[in-house]
């Protein structure tokens, strides 16, 4: 855990110490309800039980809170859509992103990586994504400036990272999404004999594995996924200090609209961490099934046990929650 103290005059906005836990029990919550439905196949009722969860203990939250990347527009979703307030309506005013089943097909599969996920900024603080693809490169701490570029081949990439680690290319860990839009990215890291982690499914778990590089074995993450999962990873990368570019995938004139209505002007506009996610920013993901950061949600006769881990940008402070929350019998 790392931990950097800040003056008092360089406080921030969002200033309640009580807010880091109260976030951590809201995807806590999420996942213990999706868990119960773990291996079973019915993706829409873990998603539905997730999302149930999660806006009954947000609803207990002590922000003024708007939700801006959710479960889709108002006519698409009963809760949790665009525009939705949140909270309690007292304290800070904040913008909130959730995903409270990242990886609904993992959950209904009992694979690896499911989460709940909740990122938390002030008001402004995070981009208004359309739910279209979005490029994406990311890296974690401990790295120059620009040393990853969307633009650049996945040679020049892999290379820069490799060189910055004193290592050749065959000893960085790329991580990529398996999906057939992505066999010229894996064809490429193939010929550089460089080592790739394919996931199924849950590109923000898989943008979290390079925050802890030592931990996850992940130098890289790159590839096209969901543009809202993109904020929501950098709002995680933010806090430690990632890097991240990203790129939305606006291919069509209706894309081109539903962004534009959203205030994005330029639709070719590369995006830098900061631009995903800015302010003070607190992330929290809980482990549904078990993954490479975190445990599973744990079913014990007379309890449940969860895994989080819950992040601050302002103190750069990263948190390991392990819970044991009684069950109701």
């Amino acid at each position: 855990m790392a931990i950097t103290a800040k003056s008092a005059l360089s406080e921030p906005a969002i200033v309640d110490r009580n807010l880091t836990l109260e976030i951590v029990r809201v995807t806590e919550n999420a996942a213990i309800a999706a868990a119960e439905w773990r291996g079973k196949g019915d993706e829409k009722s873990a998603d539905r039980a997730a999302v149930e969860a999660m806006r009954i203990e947000l609803a207990k939250v002590t922000v003024d809170g708007r939700v801006v990347i959710g479960e889709g527009e108002r006519d698409e979703a009963p809760m949790l859509f665009i525009g939705e307030e949140v909270g309690l309506g007292k304290g800070a005013k904040v913008d909130i992103a959730v995903d409270p089943l990242e990886g609904t097909t993992l959950c209904a599969k009992n694979q690896h990586d499911s989460l709940a996920v909740l990122a938390m900024a002030e008001r402004g603080g995070l981009l208004h994504a359309p739910d279209v693809y979005m490029d994406k490169i990311a890296v974690g701490p401990g790295f120059e400036p620009g040393i990853v570029q969307l633009d650049r081949s996945i040679a020049e990439n892999v290379n820069a990272i490799a060189k910055a680690r004193g290592v050749s290319a065959t000893e960085v860990t790329v991580c990529v999404l398996d999906r057939p839009r992505h066999a010229k990215i894996i064809d490429e890291l193939r010929e550089l004999g460089a080592s790739i982690k394919l996931i199924n499914d849950g590109d923000i778990a898989g943008v979290i594995h390079t925050t802890d590089r030592e931990e996850t074995g992940i130098d890289m993450y790159v590839g096209t996924g969901g543009a809202p999962e993109g904020v929501l990873a950098a709002a995680a990368l933010r806090c430690v200090g990632g890097q991240m570019q990203a790129r939305l995938v606006l291919d069509t004139a209706e894309k081109r609209e539903r962004a534009a209505r959203l205030g994005i002007a330029d639709p070719d506009r590369i995006y830098e961490v900061n631009d995903l996610a800015s302010g003070d920013v607190l992330f929290a993901a809980t482990g549904v099934t078990d993954g490479s950061l975190l445990s599973g949600v744990k079913i014990r006769p007379k309890y449940f046990e969860t895994s989080t881990i819950v992040m601050r940008s302002w103190s750069k402070t990263v948190r390991w929650i392990n819970a044991r929350h009684l069950r109701d019998i």
